[in-house]
């Protein structure tokens, strides 16, 4: 082999070797910065919305609906250990809390990591109504399934672990919204008693995206 071929194999060899070096470091730097920046969101949650607590806590288990890891238009029940409140708001609180902070990967993600419960209450008829920041349509990806699967992945986990809330209004920062951002319609209410059951770790096609917005339940009366 010619000695100018020889110098370019070499060099080329160098190269690719190089890169790949390249490639593995750059991965791990990427690596450590999705860490960092997820241990900061982390602490400035807990800054902001420091966990309830509450004297009547206890470990249970709870099930949580995030998306699927298989399915990514399907929803999943998750069973996890909370410490959850014999008081029915702090409950939910508690429950919407973890629905929030807590997906098993990022990607299971239903709700944006700026959102933030400000109130929750329930009325004595079992109407109860969540008031979320501005991040909760702010912050959500465009598109009516995302939209569609954080509402449902919202009524579901309630409506596997409060059988005394019967349906759900959400707000927007103290307002009633038209919709969530553009697409599902939330102006009204949402039947929790119509959630089809699910055993823990199994798919439910609730957020099917449908071909219009689907109209939630209207009040009784």
């Amino acid at each position: 082999m010619p000695r100018h071929l020889k110098i370019g194999v070499i060099v080329l060899v160098v190269a690719v070797v190089v890169g790949l070096v390249y490639v593995r470091v750059l991965h791990q730097r990427v690596a450590r910065l999705a860490r960092t920046q997820a241990t900061e969101e982390q602490e400035r949650r807990e800054v902001v919305a420091p966990p309830i607590s509450t004297p009547t806590d206890v470990v249970a288990n709870a099930q949580v609906f995030w998306l699927s890891s298989t399915q990514p238009d399907r929803l999943t029940s998750v069973t996890v250990q909370l410490p959850l409140s014999a008081d029915p708001v702090e409950r939910a609180k508690q429950l919407i809390g973890a629905l929030i902070t807590n997906p098993p990967t990022s990607a299971q993600r239903t709700l944006p990591v700026g959102a933030t419960l400000l109130s929750f209450y329930i009325l004595p008829d079992g109407t109860a109504v969540a008031d979320f920041s501005d991040a909760l349509a702010s912050e959500m990806p465009s598109g009516i399934l995302s939209e569609w699967m954080a509402v449902n992945s919202i009524v579901q986990t309630l409506a596997a672990n409060m059988p005394g809330i019967v349906r759900l209004k959400i707000l927007i920062h103290g307002q009633e919204a038209e919709t969530l951002a553009g697409h599902i319609d939330i102006s009204g209410f949402f039947d929790l008693r119509a959630q089809p059951a699910a055993a823990p770790g199994t798919a439910t096609p609730a957020a099917t995206a449908p071909a219009q917005q689907p109209k939630p339940v209207a009040p009784a009366g």
